[in-house]
């Protein structure tokens, strides 16, 4: 075990933006383990125990994980616009217990985005938290929050999604190369019908496709439409793929929930960190090509490859904020 007495990760003279980093970005140091961190003109965060270990097997800090998201904050933030936000969050780092956090803390400031929500099975409006700018980001990772998952759906209209889901998950005893031939028999099918699905890492051991859609389609549809297409490769390929049928890490194949796409439930979103490993791994857009090969592995995607990669290749996942697509 190392210790995490460690340099953080530097974002050395780069912004949020990925630019030169000039004078409205700045950190004020206050302490060996406290900073306030003044994030372009939105707000100045304080960020503390930045020496926390965070992955002990790693010495990844709690400080390094702040960087990792000041850094990659202008290429994940377009993903979380206008989508309410669970978090999963670790106050003692990986080995400790967790929770998930769905509503926005009372204590939270002002300039944090909230929309009103009242769950099917809830009484009252509960306040969903919005993260549409760097220093939301930040607020809640020095809060302890390591994964971030998003709503495929946004608001004003939480009722209707703008994204199909495939979350490909293994089974105990199946491994990445089962995966990677899942998603390549879904890539063939999506074609066929005529619609372009994207793919990341799920920062574990899964793969998610993300088909994005035009507006006007319900939750049953899209739910519907992913578990058709599943049931379809399942019945050509039942050695590979399966439907859920309750718990998805059994067995040898590759199992796809279409429950994924149903109101209130979130994916990890593209960037977020992951606390399934013993070293912090990212969820990160990939090509079609990369899976074709076979070059990419999901444990190598950790915080430094993920910023080199977006350095070097640019934003992958973007067509999937822009493209608007039907499907039968």
């Amino acid at each position: 075990m190392q210790s995490c007495l460690v340099e953080p990760y530097q974002d050395g003279e780069h912004s949020e933006n990925g630019k030169s980093k000039n004078t409205s970005e700045k950190s004020i140091r206050m302490s060996a383990s406290s900073e306030t961190w003044q994030l372009g003109s939105q707000a100045a965060v304080q960020v503390s125990h930045l020496e926390k270990c965070y992955w002990p097997q790693t010495g990844f800090t709690k400080g390094d994980m702040l960087h990792y998201y000041r850094q990659i904050a202008h290429a994940a933030l377009p993903y979380f616009k206008d989508r309410p936000v669970t978090l999963r969050v670790f106050p003692q780092g990986v080995p400790g217990e967790s929770y998930y956090l769905r509503d926005c803390p009372g204590a939270a400031p002002d300039w944090l985005r909230r929309v009103p929500y009242r769950p099917k099975t809830g009484t009252h409006l509960v306040p969903l938290p919005l993260i549409d700018n760097t220093a939301g980001l930040i607020w809640f990772a020095n809060k302890g929050a390591i994964e971030f998952h998003l709503w495929s759906s946004q608001v004003p209209d939480l009722t209707q999604p703008n994204q199909a889901i495939f979350d490909l998950d293994p089974g105990e005893t199946a491994s990445f190369t089962d995966v990677r031939e899942a998603a390549l028999r879904f890539h063939d099918q999506l074609e066929q019908a005529g619609v372009t699905g994207y793919p990341k890492t799920s920062g574990g051991r899964g793969l998610h496709i993300y088909v994005p859609l035009a507006a006007g389609y319900t939750f049953e549809r899209v739910r519907s439409w992913v578990k058709a297409m599943g049931q379809q490769l399942a019945t050509t390929y039942p050695d590979l793929i399966a439907i859920a049928q309750g718990p998805t890490h059994r067995g040898g194949r590759v199992t796809i929930d279409p429950g994924q796409n149903s109101v209130g439930r979130n994916t990890a979103a593209p960037y977020t960190l992951r606390a399934s490993t013993a070293h912090p791994t990212v969820s990160t857009p990939l090509s079609w090509e990369e899976l074709d090969t076979g070059t990419i592995h999901p444990a190598d995607l950790t915080p430094p490859v993920v910023l080199e990669r977006v350095g070097r290749l640019g934003d992958l996942f973007a067509p999937v904020l822009t493209t608007d697509q039907q499907i039968a």
